[in-house]
Order: structure tokens, then C-alpha cells, then sequence
């Protein structure tokens, strides 16, 4: 008896192995790999605790955190709220992470952080023309940021017209001073 028991727990665990875990396509067997799954989260069994945990755990990939920089940074950031509206003008500039007098800029501080934790920020890399992006509008908002940060000079720009650039746009908001759409 006491074999049937592990032999139906090993099996459990190899089905709920392969089946697909949240937000990915459910499997060809349907819902009898779901249920056999969920009997292996609420009924572990104490003879072999192991087997059912360590089919079930995902490794995690790494990603690669960006090097942390001097923090040092001087950037004029234009940004204009539509085509026909007044561009607003900032300056930044960061001493180790930390702005200084010279700086007017609406969130300074975040900015500075931000740029000191990932130097690279602003550096913008063309797009790829295979890269696929959501077709969504952000808002008629454009921004440039020329400088340096770090010695690297910056001329980048950023706009809202779809789902990359709308990314891109909200990667950098506390250097651009800006949300984006609806500011």
C-alpha cells in the first residue's frame, strides 16, 4: 500500500512538472493535468516532501542589474506638452548622486538617483524592425535630453506614440520630470 502511495505521488509530481504554470496556454489534457496539479499543492505526501516540491519550483533567470554610476550629471531636458503648447525647460545637474544648486528640475532628487543607480538610462539604441510594439497612443508629448552623464554624452528624445516609445518614456519620468500622458 505504502508503494502505491509514492509511485501515485511521483506521478502527480511529473504531471504538474509539465504542466504550464500561471498565465501561460493550457495543455492539450485539459483539465485532468490542472487537478492533478492542484492535488499536489494541498495534498503533499510526508513519505517524499522533496519530490513534490522540486518538481514544481521554476528557476528564476538572472538579470543583469545595471553597474551603478559616479552620479554625476549635467542634462537640459525640453519637454513639450503638445505641438502647440510652451515647452517646459529644466536643468539637472547631479554632483555623486545628488543634485546641486544649479539644478531646476521638478523631481531633482529622483532623478539624480536614478541616473547614479544606471548611468546607461538615457542611452537610447535604435529599434529593431522586427520589434513588435502596441499600437497605442500616449499623448502628443515629445522630450530631449542632451548632456552628460558620467562624461558619456546624451542626445536623446522620447515621444508617446506607442506602446516602446510610451515605455521608454516611463523608464526615464523622474529624469524627464514628467509622467507623460495626461501631464
Amino acid at each position: 500500500m505504502r508503494l502505491r502511495i509514492v509511485l501515485a505521488v511521483l506521478a502527480v509530481a511529473g504531471l504538474a512538472a509539465c504542466t504550464p504554470g500561471p498565465g501561460s496556454s493550457p495543455s492539450p489534457s485539459g483539465s485532468a493535468s490542472t487537478s492533478a496539479s492542484q492535488s499536489t499543492s494541498t495534498s503533499p505526501s510526508p513519505s517524499s516532501p522533496s519530490s513534490s516540491t522540486s518538481a514544481t519550483a521554476k528557476p528564476t533567470p538572472s538579470v543583469p542589474q545595471p553597474t551603478p554610476g559616479r552620479g554625476d550629471a549635467e542634462l537640459s531636458i525640453i519637454v513639450k506638452p503638445s505641438a502647440t503648447a510652451a515647452a517646459m525647460s529644466y536643468t539637472l545637474v547631479c554632483k555623486g548622486g545628488v543634485p546641486t544648486s544649479e539644478s531646476h528640475h521638478p523631481t531633482a532628487a529622483a532623478a539624480c538617483a536614478a541616473l547614479q543607480k544606471n548611468p546607461g538610462l538615457l542611452t537610447r539604441t535604435p529599434r529593431s524592425a522586427d520589434q513588435v510594439c502596441d499600437q497605442r497612443y500616449g499623448g502628443p508629448q515629445t522630450a530631449t535630453v542632451t548632456g552628460t552623464v558620467d562624461g558619456v554624452n546624451i542626445d536623446s528624445s522620447y515621444k508617446l506614440t506607442d506602446g516602446c516609445e510610451i515605455a521608454a518614456w516611463a523608464a526615464v519620468a523622474d529624469v524627464l520630470g514628467s509622467s507623460g500622458a495626461g501631464s
